[in-house]
């Protein structure tokens, strides 16, 4: 399913500098919410291809954080990440403004907080802030978090332009604390293929991604291949959305998308100096 080294599966569980011998120590509280009966079903079928354990515990996560989370979507990693920081931590949900003048962000928003809502002993805890690029852009008091994490979201501010992207960045960069994370999970376009100025496929250079981090004053902390797939050529009519789960052409080419699986997929932790 995925090509993974022994070094990038220490990396993986934040143990890239361990002495040989040494096992890498497990975190039983974020084991119990990945586990947990609060996740979807649905949601719980794709963790053979992204790994939430391993990639949370390469971001460094532990359950004092302050995370913030850009764009949860439906709440996918939402629903691991609550739970585990519900007690001495804090999760932010930087997403739609349920005010937004465009309608698709507004029922976004609206899905999220219904979700919320309908579990407060798990749930009661989050805060959300509006998170809208360009116009809205602060996703947490500057200096607070201790990670901002996205996932599959590069994709869409680089369609907005470069200088769109590098505001999303720079946001993260002012929320984080000194020494804090920046984790960013995205489809990976591989080198000798041309990206586009529009992503349309999706698919993102590695090396454009950190070049904006960079950019903002980010440094590479470490690259992951965890959520690889070799698989993937990144080559689908219909870009990305071709593959699960979203299988855009729906029985056109089915069994062959189910084969190859979801994206393969950057997995990269940048540092705030």
């Amino acid at each position: 399913m995925r090509r993974r080294t022994a070094i990038s599966v220490l990396a993986a569980l934040g143990w890239g500098s361990a002495r040989a011998g040494d096992a890498p120590q497990a975190d039983p509280a974020l084991q119990a919410a990945i586990a947990g009966p609060q996740r979807t079903p649905a949601y719980v079928a794709r963790d053979g291809w992204r790994h939430p354990y391993e990639t949370l515990r390469f971001f460094g996560i532990r359950p004092t954080a302050t995370v913030v989370e850009i764009n949860p979507g439906s709440g996918w990693y939402t629903e691991i990440l609550a739970p585990y920081l519900r007690e001495q931590g804090l999760l932010i949900l930087a997403g739609p403004d349920a005010r937004s003048p465009v309608d698709y962000r507004r029922r976004g928003a609206e899905r999220l907080q219904q979700k919320l809502q309908a579990q407060p002993q798990l749930y009661d805890r989050v805060r959300l802030t509006a998170f809208e690029p360009p116009q809205q852009l602060h996703m947490a008091p500057p200096g607070s978090a201790d990670l901002v994490l996205t996932f599959r979201n590069v994709h869409n501010w680089a369609a907005d332009g470069d200088e769109a992207a590098k505001a999303v960045f720079h946001s993260a960069y002012e929320a984080l604390k000194p020494g804090g994370v920046f984790g960013v999970v995205d489809h990976r376009l591989p080198a000798n293929r041309e990206q586009d100025a529009k992503v349309k496929s999706g698919y993102l250079h590695t090396a454009y991604v950190e070049r904006l981090a960079q950019s903002v004053g980010f440094s590479l902390g470490a690259a992951s291949e965890v959520n690889a797939n070799p698989k993937d050529n990144a080559e689908h009519d219909g870009g990305v959305w071709a593959l699960p789960p979203t299988l855009r052409h729906k029985d056109k080419d089915r069994e062959r998308y189910l084969a190859i699986g979801e994206s393969d997929r950057m997995t990269l932790k940048f540092v705030k100096r």
